[in-house]
Parts: structure tokens; C-alpha cells; sequence
């Protein structure tokens, strides 16, 4: 009985159901997924832990500031180490005329004060950005201020007119306001027009005829002279007023009154009850650099009114002990 030799399969020969295995297995391999050839993205931190981190980094960055020192013990020093140097009223007067002579500038020039106030009252509540007019004692300026007075008496319109002002009129004059045809410093009126002129109290603003701002009444010579001859003055960046208050070449003593008077005038739209209503007050001329003042003997005074209380009760029991020893 012969034998069956079963040979290898040569390059070229096929095996039985081997194509079918082969396709079987691409099958499974295109189905399989698809391999990552990056790595994936990280999942994002927490914020709060980050900025929890920040603000550690930060306190351990801040640098410790030495305190600033008083007063330089040398002529030639670094300003930034020291505190702003302030001066009493009158020695500052003197430096900024000392200051004209050796730079040899104009001596007519104007002293300006710069006036930073502390607008907060209780709570949330603030003062309200204002605009006064001021008299004040000593006159530094020729030109005077351009006053409308609104009448629609002739009797009256011809006394406004004899005491100086630029403009006199009813009701005529809203629309060249309006316009902008018309423009003056100040307005004043009399009680009778004001229910016509309520289209003007949104062009106005703080100047609208007001009696708060003695701006409002039938003494019309009174309020001319006032608006013409006043200073005025208004907040500016929320708190703080800029003005000019005298000539550098008047005499010490009257540039001081004019400020007194207009520190005086500011600190009216605050009551005293919440504490000073200027912070810092700064005088310069036109071409000097500006010097911080003292505040004492500058800002008006609360009256300590617990003292009186007391005082008044001490009275009365001197008095009680007065009469039962008679």
C-alpha cells in the first residue's frame, strides 16, 4: 500500500479557506480604533485653587517699604524718602515771593489754591459736586463778571441796568440761551419770571436763579454787585477745587484774608458734625511749585458743645449750693 507524502506549500500555492481567514482578520483590524499618536489634553485646574495661589505669590512678592522719614538733615537729599514738607500760611506767602524774585518772573502773577475735600457724609451719602460764588475783602482783578438779570418790570430792568449788568430781558432771551447766541458769567432773576423760565434750568444747571445762591430776589443792586464783583469757584473731579485767590505782589495779609474767606465759603456745604470738610490745601503761584499748608487756624472751628453742657450744669449746682448756705 503506497503512502501519501503531503509537501509544503510552494511560493504561488493557495491553502484551502486561507483567504477567507485573511480577509476575516483585515475586517477586525479596520474595525478596531484608530491608534493616538499624542498624548491627551490635561483636564483644567480648579480657578479658585489658582487664584488662591496667585494671591500667596503675591504677599510673599511685596516688597516691606521703609517708613518715609520727617525731616533731611542734609541740603542735597531724595525727596521720595521723606514726608511732603508743610508750611504755615504766612511762611509759604513769603517763599513764593521769594521764589518770583529769584526766578525774576512776573510779580503781578496770580496765587492759586488747590482745595482736596473729603465729600462722604453717613453711610453711602456724599456731597454733591458744587458751584459758589465768593465776596471776597480784596480785589485782585479790573475786569468784573457779566451778570443777565430776567425782568420783565421796566422799572427794574432800567435800575439793573444803571448798577452794571451785561444783559436785561424776559422772555425773549430763552431761545438766543438756548442757542447758545447769549453767554454770560452769572444769571440772576426776580421771583415773578421764574415759573417762565423752567425751559432753562436744564441748560443752566447750577447757574439757574436759585435763593440759595442769592441769585433769586428783588434786590437786584445787591445781587449785581455780588456776581459781578464775587469769585467763583466749583468742584472739579468729584473733590477737588481749583481757584485763584489774589495777586502774588499784594501784601501778605490780604492774599491770607481772601483765603480764609473762601475756605470758609467751601466749608459751609458740609456741616462740621462729620468731621473736616478739607483734607490738604495746597497754595502756588502761576509759576512755582505748589506748598502744602497747615490746617490749623485755617478751617473753622466745631463749638465743643458737651463743654457748655457741662459748664452750664456746674453753674447751677454753685448756684444750688450758694442758695442753701444762705
Amino acid at each position: 500500500m503506497g503512502c501519501r507524502v503531503m509537501l509544503a506549500p510552494h511560493r504561488g500555492w493557495i491553502i484551502p479557506g486561507l483567504d477567507r481567514r485573511l480577509a476575516a482578520a483585515s475586517a477586525v483590524v479596520s474595525a478596531a480604533p484608530p491608534v493616538r499618536l499624542y498624548a491627551a489634553a490635561a483636564k483644567p485646574a480648579n480657578k479658585s485653587s489658582k487664584k488662591t495661589k496667585q494671591e500667596e505669590t503675591k504677599k510673599k512678592q511685596v516688597p516691606r517699604r521703609r517708613p518715609l522719614m520727617t525731616k533731611p538733615v542734609d541740603d542735597v537729599y531724595l525727596t521720595w524718602h521723606y514726608e511732603r514738607p508743610s508750611y504755615e500760611v504766612e511762611k509759604a506767602v513769603g517763599m513764593l515771593k521769594k521764589f518770583q524774585e529769584l526766578d525774576f518772573t512776573y510779580p503781578r502773577q496770580f496765587v492759586y489754591i488747590n482745595v482736596f475735600l473729603d465729600m462722604a457724609l453717613q453711610k453711602k451719602k456724599k456731597v454733591e459736586p458744587f458751584t459758589s460764588t465768593v465776596l471776597i475783602p480784596h480785589r485782585f482783578s479790573d475786569q468784573t463778571n457779566k451778570v443777565l438779570v430776567f425782568t420783565e418790570n421796566e422799572q427794574e430792568a432800567e435800575i439793573a441796568r444803571e448798577n452794571g449788568a451785561a444783559v436785561v430781558g424776559g422772555v425773549e432771551l430763552i431761545k438766543w440761551i438756548l442757542e447758545d447766541e447769549i453767554q454770560v458769567d452769572s444769571y440772576i432773576a426776580v421771583p415773578e419770571i421764574m415759573p417762565k423760565l423752567i425751559p432753562l434750568r436744564g441748560k443752566l444747571k447750577r447757574k439757574y436763579p436759585n435763593t440759595k445762591r442769592n441769585s433769586l430776589g428783588h434786590d437786584i443792586p445787591k445781587m449785581l454787585q455780588f456776581y459781578r464783583d464775587g469769585l467763583e469757584y466749583a468742584v472739579q473731579d468729584e473733590c477737588v477745587i481749583k481757584t485763584r485767590i489774589a495777586r502774588l505782589d499784594m501784601p501778605t495779609e490780604q492774599i491770607i484774608a481772601n483765603l480764609k474767606t473762601v475756605i470758609n465759603d467751601i466749608c459751609t456745604f458740609k456741616p462740621l458734625t462729620y468731621g473736616p470738610f478739607v483734607q490738604r490745601l495746597v497754595i502756588r503761584s502761576s509759576t512755582s511749585e505748589g506748598l502744602l499748608l497747615h490746617l490749623d487756624g485755617l478751617l473753622p472751628q466745631v463749638e465743643k458743645v458737651e463743654e457748655k453742657e457741662e459748664d452750664a450744669e456746674g453753674d447751677e449746682e454753685k448756684r444750688v449750693l450758694e442758695s442753701a448756705s444762705t
